[in-house]
């Protein structure tokens, strides 16, 4: 049989590809915008369906007809504000100036992450808003997630920016501070996000299975599941573009534009028969993302408002599928 060739797969684009160092991802960038809102939200995967849409975009080659949308359901308990972080601008860009905690949060957010609750945080709030040196405000959140079919107890902490103004920032923040927000205070249906996630992790893997790498044929020496060469002779030393064994899996990515199609209060309303495989049944607030989502069901999954701009399809959902997914 002929020998098959090919080129290398695996982008270099993903390097160097080590494991992430929390399973809660920090955003490294957020989108500017003029309305004072939070610009993210967080949920947890709990597994995939499809359903039944009809496509309305005029320019389609499917459209006015039923299409099949592969969808990811991710369940939104609502996130409590914890706190208030202040910034300033300090020699190596912007510093952490203050954090202002809530007066009252639940015993059980207080347990769990060992904080002590904030003293009078209204008058601290008055002086940051006379402080010159403030440039930005931000919140720090946490997830609820004994309010969905989760094991865990320990809420993800993160911090989420907030759009508008600086004088906004700061109105929105008292307003918000020590109180519960949801998911439909954040996103609307028919509306792009981008999501954050850490991947599936899949520990050490040779180059074969890490890199594509064409296994070699029967008589090679010193086994089939290794590179042919190590490299040139000259630079004498192994490259970064070459292919070798490491961690493969467990990274931080990012997919871009992913469309919210359903936000409901209702988990029944999408949960297959028997529950998600993996996760159970989804009790309270949800949204149906198109397409996949990075890592495993049960995984923290950031839900952010898109840094590129693109508009939305236009879909009609008129049947989404409930049956079970015990057996796939």
């Amino acid at each position: 049989m002929a020998r098959h060739h090919q080129p290398r797969s695996g982008s270099l684009a993903f390097m160097p590809r080590k494991r992430a160092k929390k399973q809660t991802p920090s955003i490294r960038s957020w989108p500017k915008s003029d309305e004072a809102n939070l610009l993210g939200f967080a949920g947890y995967k709990a597994g995939m369906t499809h359903l039944i849409a009809t496509d309305n975009n005029k320019n389609s080659p499917s459209s006015g007809l039923d299409v099949q949308v592969p969808v990811t359901v991710l369940e939104t308990p609502p996130m409590f504000v914890l706190g208030l972080r202040a910034y300033a601008k300090g020699y190596w860009g912007r510093e952490t100036m203050t954090d202002i905690w809530a007066s009252e949060i639940p015993k059980e957010i207080l347990k769990k992450l060992k904080l002590s609750k904030g003293e009078n945080p209204g008058k601290k709030l008055d002086e940051l808003s006379k402080n010159e040196k403030l440039i930005d405000v931000t919140v720090i959140v946490a997830t609820q997630p004994t309010l969905a079919s989760l094991p865990k107890k320990k809420p993800d902490v993160m911090e989420m920016a907030i759009g508008g103004q600086l004088s906004d920032k700061i109105e929105y923040a008292k307003q918000i501070l020590g109180k519960t927000v949801s998911i439909k205070d954040v996103f609307e249906e028919n509306s792009n996000t981008d999501v954050c996630a850490i991947t599936k992790g899949k520990g050490f893997q040779g180059i074969v299975k890490r890199w594509g790498v064409r296994i070699m044929t029967r008589k090679a020496t010193k086994g089939r599941r290794h590179s042919g060469t190590g490299g040139a002779w000259t630079p004498a030393r192994k490259l970064w573009t070459e292919p070798q064994p490491g961690q493969m899996g467990y990274h931080r990515r990012t997919e871009y534009n992913k469309q919210i199609i359903i936000i409901g209060e209702d988990g029944s309303l999408i949960t297959p028969k028997g529950g998600f495989l993996k996760y159970g049944l989804v009790k309270g607030d949800f949204i149906a993302v198109s397409g996949s989502v990075p890592g495993p069901c049960k995984r923290l999954v950031r839900i952010n408002i898109p840094k590129r701009e693109s508009t939305p399809l236009e879909l009609d959902v008129k049947y989404v599928s409930q049956e079970s997914k015990q057996g796939v």
